[in-house]
């Protein structure tokens, strides 16, 4: 007897193929990410200074080729403080009197784009590369 609507049945081959298919297709999209994970890395070029702004406004742009260390005042009569520190070409924040000091816990930076954020203060610190034709007048050197 022939059953129409039945359960398809599929042998161990069909099974096997299906399972070899899987993972191939898993092993190439993981080795995809893997490969622009590290053309994402590799790519990544060095930041020439480090911009500093709080509550959307720019206050200050440093020079990481500069060792320094610059308190960032926020509040109204400034009682809060993230204490930024530059120093051999990485910036970082060292202590925040905000509540949960994530800032403060966040590794240096140095590459283009990276960034630091205290939301409790909302301050901002960004690494830029400048290219040859932007001028930048309020860098600090």
């Amino acid at each position: 007897m022939n059953q129409i609507n039945g359960p398809e049945k599929h042998s161990d081959a069909d099974k096997k193929r299906k399972i070899r298919n899987d993972l191939i297709l898993i092993s190439v999209l993981i080795a995809i990410l893997a490969i622009a994970g590290l053309m994402f890395m590799l790519l990544r070029v060095e930041g020439d200074v480090v911009v500093v702004e709080v509550n959307g406004e720019r206050c200050g742009s440093y020079a990481l080729s500069i060792d320094r260390t610059v308190e960032i005042r926020t509040g109204e009569d400034g009682e809060e403080l993230n204490l930024l520190v530059i120093k051999d070409g990485k910036a970082y924040v060292e202590s925040a009197t905000c509540p949960d000091g994530i800032c403060a816990a966040h590794r240096p930076i140095s590459k283009s784009g990276e960034s630091i954020i205290c939301l409790p203060h909302k301050v901002v610190i960004t690494v830029v590369k400048l290219s040859g034709d932007v001028i930048e007048p309020d860098v600090i050197a």
